[in-house]
């Protein structure tokens, strides 16, 4: 759908102003919406936070309408924490993280329902809307490891301001093709949407969705053909440490996307024919470091390699 803007929206919010237009989405949903590309002010991408002008040409692509939350689910998860303010998972790959278009079951919602709207010591957080129980942040659907959930509003109130102002500790453990030149690095290159393929992003200067993102990396092990290394964001943009390890000529193996291939074969290692020794990317979040909601306790939250990524590293050490 196509609007002008009119006199009396002038110097609101791209985001806000579509809420008003809209009001059976929330702005949150908005602004994710926008972020993905569904607006363009005048032809351009633009970002949520943008001050609208008099007769600039705003093009919305309207998202499907809000649903219900999902149906809990009897899915398996592994806790590594739980109380009644928070809970930390350790999610497996393959899992998506709340429902959306085409994944609208099996996600990590749906099993947190089952496992925590049960257990008689309250429920889920409203705050993400009904399709988003408790999630304050999210890992991509092949990325396995920790992820925290809020269990009360105020808890995910402040569980995410900490995301927000960056005071969370993130280490993730990759697999990575060929080997970084160097032993540690900070790679500080902005990240946009990509100019040509809708579901990838890039890294781009000076384009309306384009963001800072600094990522720190440690070379842990090195195989010749691939490389083990430790990441620390600095910033949380999407696709951020698979983009960033791609700009420098060594993307996550196992990840389709970026590295162009989906799986791992053991001709990588020069290894006799078999099944494949990955069929993912090789990215873990392994560590967490967050303050409780309630006492600000510093909280270390550890999920330990998952088989798959150790079976390939098993793998490189024989090879």
């Amino acid at each position: 759908m196509s609007f002008t803007v009119a006199d009396d929206a002038v110097g609101s919010r791209l985001d806000t102003w579509l809420a008003r237009m809209f009001p059976s989405f929330s702005r949150s949903a908005i602004s994710r919406a926008i972020d993905a590309g569904a607006a363009r002010v005048d032809g351009v991408e633009v970002r949520p936070s943008l001050v609208l002008k008099a007769g600039a040409v705003v093009a919305f692509t309207v998202p499907e309408p809000p649903r219900s939350g999902p149906d809990a689910e009897d899915i398996p998860l592994v806790f590594i924490h739980r109380d009644a303010d928070m809970a930390a998972v350790d999610k497996p790959a393959g899992m998506v993280v709340h429902p959306a278009k085409g994944n609208w079951r099996g996600t990590l919602a749906g099993a947190l329902r089952w496992h925590l709207e049960r257990d008689g010591d309250g429920g889920l957080s409203a705050t993400g809307g009904p399709t988003r129980p408790g999630i304050v942040h999210r890992l991509d659907r092949d990325t396995s490891g920790v992820i925290v959930v809020a269990r009360t509003e105020e808890a995910h109130h402040r569980l995410a301001k900490q995301f927000e102002q960056r005071t969370v500790a993130k280490t993730y453990l990759a697999l990575v093709q060929g080997e970084p030149r160097f032993d540690r690095d900070e790679i500080d290159l902005p990240i946009g949407i990509h100019p040509y393929q809708r579901e990838k992003m890039a890294v781009r200067a000076d384009h309306a969705t384009s963001r800072p993102a600094v990522t720190r990396y440690e070379v842990v092990e090195r195989f010749g053909r691939m490389a083990l290394v430790r990441v620390t964001p600095r910033t949380g943009r999407t696709h951020q440490i698979r983009v960033h390890m791609a700009a420098i000529g060594c993307p996550v193996l196992g990840d389709l996307l970026y590295a162009g291939r989906g799986a791992v074969e053991p001709a990588f290692l020069g290894l006799p024919p078999g099944p494949p020794l990955l069929t993912r990317q090789a990215l873990h979040a392994t560590r967490l470091e967050v303050d409780h909601p309630r006492s600000g306790a510093r909280l270390e939250l550890v999920a330990p390699l998952p088989a798959d990524m150790e079976g390939l590293l098993a793998a490189a050490r024989r090879a």
